[in-house]
């Protein structure tokens, strides 16, 4: 039997509540006119831009991957999409096919961005690891191969 302490799920909200202050800053960064909302306009605008989401993205999953418990690794799927949607660089044949080369580096930015945000808002809430899981902390528990 595994104690409190030792439990993945413990030991990931305790990393969340450690680093808290750097992913809270990290969330309120990518909340900013600079990061989504200059991003996702860069989409619809159809500039070269909007490959900027990428390093964005990257900067999340680092932040992700600090606060991983010992013995996990981020999710196969989380790792994919990240993959599918980062390390690209603009070529100007891309404006002919837009949305095949560069959808998949908004959908990686939503999924580390949605990740970020329940890392701080149940490192914020949550006093210790719950039985009965919240949608939000269930996914991280996901995404950390908890659960």
């Amino acid at each position: 039997m595994i104690d409190g302490q030792h439990r993945p799920d413990a030991q990931l909200l305790a990393n969340i509540k450690s680093d808290l202050p750097a992913l809270t800053s990290l969330a309120d960064h990518v909340e900013g006119h600079w990061a989504e909302e200059d991003m996702v306009y860069r989409f619809w605008h159809q500039s070269f831009k909007v490959n900027g989401i990428q390093d964005l993205t990257l900067r999340i999953v680092g932040a992700l991957e600090a606060v991983r418990p010992d013995d996990s690794d981020l999710d196969g799927w989380f790792r994919l999409i990240i993959a599918d949607g980062t390390g690209k660089a603009f070529e100007y044949e891309h404006n002919e096919r837009w949305i095949a080369h560069t959808r998949p580096m908004l959908e990686a930015f939503w999924h580390a961005d949605y990740m970020l945000r329940m890392a701080v808002k149940y490192g914020r809430e949550l006093e210790e690891a719950p039985d009965l899981l919240p949608s939000g902390w269930a996914a991280l528990l996901c995404l950390y191969g908890i659960r």
